[in-house]
C-alpha cells in the first residue's frame, strides 16, 4: 500500500507542529468534510454519553466536561476544523470553498438545533441550574451563559415553536452565507481600467505604482484600480478625474442592488424578519430586545439614548464641517459647484491640506510596515513585558502570513500570534482578528495558550519600494492588534469565557483603546523613521497630526451614529417588514445626516455587520466602546501613556478576565468609577477639558 492510499487527515491526528499549530501545508480540500462530518459524530457520542450517565448532574459531569477516555491528544475535532475553515472562507476562499460552505451550512445549522434542543441534555443542564452546590464566580458565570444559551435558542418552547425555529435558524444560516458571497463575488468583479496616463491627475506614486502592480498582475496593460480600500480610498481623495471617481464610487455603493444573482436585497429583508420572528417566538417583541438583553446597554431606550446624546453634541459641528467643505469645493470650482458624494473625499483632502498641511501621503515614508510591526509590538512589551519572536517554522496559509511566538515578561510562553497583511483574490476585504485557539486551563492546571489571528488588507509593497502605510492603516493595525491582546493576555479557566468572548459593545473597548497611541508623540517617537533616510519624523509634523486628528471628526461621529440608527430601525420592527430596503434605509437614518442622500445607492446590501456577521441590533457598540476607550485612556495620559501599573491594573482586570464577570463591574474596577461621555467629547475637541 503506498503512503497516497494510507494518508492520515490532518485534523483527526496530533498536529506535531509548534506549540500545536494548525499544519496548513498538509491540508487538503478534501480534508475539511470528512473532518467536519467526524467531527459532528463525534459531538453526537460525548452527548450521548452526558445524557445517559445515570450520576445526578453536577457542574463537571455535565456543564465542564472533559472526555478523558480518549488520551491526551484528544480534542474537539468540530472545533478544530470549524476555526480553520472559517478563516479561510474570509482569508483564503475560492469556489470550491463557497460551494462546500454553501453544502455545510444547514448541515451544522442542523446539528446545532440537535443540540439546542436535545431535551434530555437541556433537563440535565436545567437540574444543575436549579441544584448546583457551591460554584466560583467563574463557574457560576459559565453555568448561566450554558443555561441562558439553551433558554435563549428555544429549549422552553413547545415542539411545534421548537420546529418553526429550527426552520428559522436554518434559512437564516444559508442565507447569511450567500450575502457574504454576494458581496465578495461583486467587491472582486470590479476593477477601474485605465490605460491613458493623463486621467491618473493627481494621484501619489504610492497609488499609481500599486496600480500598476495590479494590472500586471491581471495581465493587462495600463493600471487598475478595485474597491479594495488601499486602492479605493488614495483614487477618491487625490484623483482629479471627477468622472472616473463617480464611476469608482457608484461601483463601491450600488455592490448587490444590481439585477443579477448577486442582488442582496430580498436577503436582507428576508434576514431581517426571519429575525424578528425567532425573537418573537422567544418571548421578545422585536430581536433588538433579544440582543439587548446581554449588552452593557441593557435596552432599546439605553441605545437610543447613546445616539441621541451624540447627535446633539456633533451634529451641529458636523453641519459645520459640511458647510466649509462645500465652501472650500466653490472656491476651487465656482458658485454653481454642487458637491457630490465622490467629491467629498477630494475636497477634504483639499481643505485639510489648507488648515494643517498634511495628508496621508506626506506620512506614509515614515510608516514602513516592517517599522510600524516593531513599533506595535514594542507598545506591547513596554505596556505588558511581553514580547514577540518570528518562528518560520509554524506553518502558515499563505506567504503574505507571518507567525510569532509571544512570551511573557518572566519568559514563558504566552501566545502565537499570526499577521496577514495584504489584499488578493479571495480575501474579504476589512480588517479583523480570529483565532485559532483559545486559552483555557485544564483540570490537571494545565494553561492551553492562544493561538491568534489578524487579517488587514494594506498598500502592498511594490517593486521599488517597501510597504508603506497611510496613518488610518496604523490605526487599523493598532485596532486589530488591541482585540488580539484580548486573546493572548487571557487567563480564565474555560475557554467560552476566554479573550474576547465578552458582551458585543463591550469587546470593541480593548481594540479602540489600541488606537489613542496612534497620535501620541512618544509613541511615534519608537518607530516612524523616513524609509529612505532613517530620519525620525520631525516634531512638526506629529504637531500637525496632533493638530489635524479631529479634522472632520463630527462629520464621521454622525456617519457611525448613522449606521447604529440603520441597525436599529431594523431589528426594532414588531411586525412583518415588507418595505423596499432603500427608501427604507434613507428614512432610517435621516436625523444624523448632514449631507443630501442618493436614492440610486444602498449600505444595507453590503453592510455585513448587521447582516451577516455578529452585530445585529449591536452596531451602536463601537460608539459605546469609544466612549470606554475614551475614558480608559485618559487615565494613561493622567498617569503616563507607557505607565506600567495602570498598564497592570487594565491587564489584570480587563484584558485578562475575559467574559468571567460582567464588562461593567470589570470597567469600574479598572477605572474606580463608570464612565461616562466626557472624555469622548474631550478627546474630540467638542468639549473643552476642564
Amino acid at each position: 500500500m503506498n503512503k497516497a492510499e494510507i494518508r492520515t487527515n490532518p485534523f483527526m491526528e496530533p498536529y506535531e507542529t509548534p506549540h500545536n499549530t494548525i499544519p496548513f501545508q498538509k491540508i487538503k480540500f478534501e480534508d475539511y468534510e470528512d473532518a467536519f462530518m467526524e467531527g459532528i459524530k463525534r459531538d453526537d457520542e460525548q452527548i450521548e454519553k452526558i445524557v445517559n450517565c445515570h450520576d445526578e448532574p453536577t457542574f463537571y459531569n455535565t456543564i465542564s466536561v472533559e472526555d478523558k477516555t480518549k488520551g491526551p491528544h484528544y480534542y474537539d475535532l468540530l472545533d478544530r476544523v470549524s476555526t480553520v475553515f472559517s478563516c479561510m472562507m474570509s482569508a483564503e476562499t475560492n469556489e470550491k470553498m463557497e460551494a462546500l460552505a454553501q453544502k455545510l451550512s444547514p448541515i451544522l445549522t442542523q446539528h446545532g438545533n440537535d443540540v439546542i434542543f436535545n431535551k434530555q441534555l437541556f433537563e440535565r443542564v436545567k437540574y444543575v441550574h436549579d441544584h448546583h452546590g457551591e460554584l466560583n464566580e467563574e463557574e457560576q458565570t459559565l453555568l448561566d451563559k450554558e443555561y441562558d444559551a439553551f433558554v435563549r435558542s428555544g429549549a422552553l418552547l413547545n415542539d411545534a415553536d421548537k420546529d418553526r425555529l429550527r426552520e428559522l435558524t436554518e434559512e437564516a444560516g444559508v442565507l447569511t452565507l450567500q450575502f457574504s458571497q454576494n458581496l465578495l463575488k461583486e467587491n472582486k468583479a470590479f476593477t477601474l481600467h485605465i490605460t491613458d496616463e493623463k486621467q491618473l491627475d493627481g494621484l501619489p506614486e504610492t497609488a499609481k505604482d500599486a496600480a500598476a502592480m495590479a494590472a500586471k498582475e491581471r495581465g493587462i496593460e495600463g493600471w487598475s484600480f478595485t474597491l479594495d480600500y488601499p486602492s479605493f480610498a488614495p483614487f477618491m481623495s487625490y484623483s482629479t478625474q471627477r468622472n472616473l471617481r463617480e464611476q469608482l464610487y457608484m461601483a463601491k455603493n450600488t455592490e448587490c442592488i444590481h439585477d443579477n444573482s448577486e442582488n442582496n436585497l430580498q436577503i436582507c429583508q428576508r434576514l431581517v424578519n426571519l429575525r424578528r420572528e425567532m425573537a418573537q417566538l422567544l418571548g421578545y417583541d422585536t430581536y433588538a430586545d433579544y440582543v439587548l438583553k446581554h449588552r452593557m446597554a441593557g435596552d432599546i431606550a439605553h441605545v437610543y439614548k447613546l445616539l441621541d446624546d451624540l447627535i446633539d453634541a456633533y451634529k451641529a459641528t458636523a453641519e459645520v464641517e459640511v458647510k466649509d467643505l462645500e465652501k472650500k469645493a466653490k472656491q476651487m470650482e465656482g458658485e454653481d459647484f454642487k458637491l457630490e458624494p465622490w467629491d467629498f473625499s477630494f475636497y477634504a483632502h483639499k481643505l485639510q491640506m489648507e488648515r494643517f498641511n498634511i495628508d496621508a501621503e506626506m506620512l506614509r515614508p515614515y510608516f514602513q510596515l516592517d517599522k510600524v510591526i516593531e513599533g506595535v509590538f514594542g507598545l506591547a512589551t513596554r505596556l505588558y513585558g511581553i514580547t514577540f519572536k518570528e518562528n518560520n517554522d509554524i506553518p502558515v496559509y499563505h506567504p503574505d502570513v507571518k507567525a510569532f511566538e509571544v512570551f511573557d515578561e518572566d519568559g514563558s510562553f504566552l501566545a502565537v500570534f499570526y499577521a496577514d497583511f495584504f489584499p488578493r483574490d479571495g480575501k474579504q476585504g476589512g480588517a479583523w482578528m480570529t483565532q485559532f485557539q483559545g486559552q483555557h486551563i485544564t483540570r490537571e492546571g494545565e494553561n492551553i495558550r492562544p493561538h491568534v489571528s489578524v487579517v488587514m488588507n494594506f498598500t502592498k509593497p511594490t517593486s521599488d519600494k517597501p510597504a508603506l502605510l497611510t496613518l488610518s492603516e496604523v490605526e487599523t493595525f493598532l485596532h486589530e492588534f488591541g482585540h488580539s491582546l484580548h486573546g493572548m493576555l487571557a487567563n480564565t479557566r474555560f475557554e467560552s469565557l476566554s479573550g474576547t468572548n465578552v458582551w458585543w459593545d463591550f469587546v470593541e473597548m480593548p481594540s479602540q483603546f489600541m488606537e489613542n497611541y496612534a497620535t501620541e508623540k512618544e509613541f511615534l517617537r519608537t518607530f516612524a523613521f523616513h524609509y529612505e533616510t532613517g530620519e525620525p519624523i520631525p516634531d512638526e509634523l506629529i504637531d500637525r497630526i496632533r493638530a489635524s486628528r479631529n479634522f472632520n471628526v463630527a462629520y464621521s461621529c454622525m456617519r457611525q451614529v448613522s449606521f447604529g440608527l440603520l441597525d436599529m430601525a431594523y431589528y426594532t420592527q414588531r411586525k412583518e417588514f415588507s418595505e423596499d430596503i432603500i427608501p427604507f434605509e434613507k428614512r432610517a437614518w435621516e436625523k444624523a445626516m448632514v449631507t443630501p442622500q442618493r436614492t440610486d445607492t444602498c449600505m444595507t446590501v453590503q453592510f455585513s455587520h448587521i447582516m451577516a456577521g455578529g452585530y445585529a441590533a449591536g452596531y451602536y457598540s463601537y460608539k459605546w466602546a469609544e466612549v470606554l476607550d475614551a475614558d480608559a485612556f485618559s487615565v494613561f495620559k493622567q498617569n503616563g501613556i507607557f505607565d506600567r501599573t495602570t498598564a497592570k491594573s487594565f491587564r489584570e482586570n480587563i484584558l485578562s478576565k475575559g467574559g468571567t464577570e460582567n464588562p461593567m463591574v470589570l470597567y469600574a474596577r479598572f477605572r474606580g468609577q463608570e464612565p461616562n461621555i466626557d472624555a469622548l467629547l474631550v478627546r474630540n475637541g467638542i468639549k473643552k477639558n476642564d
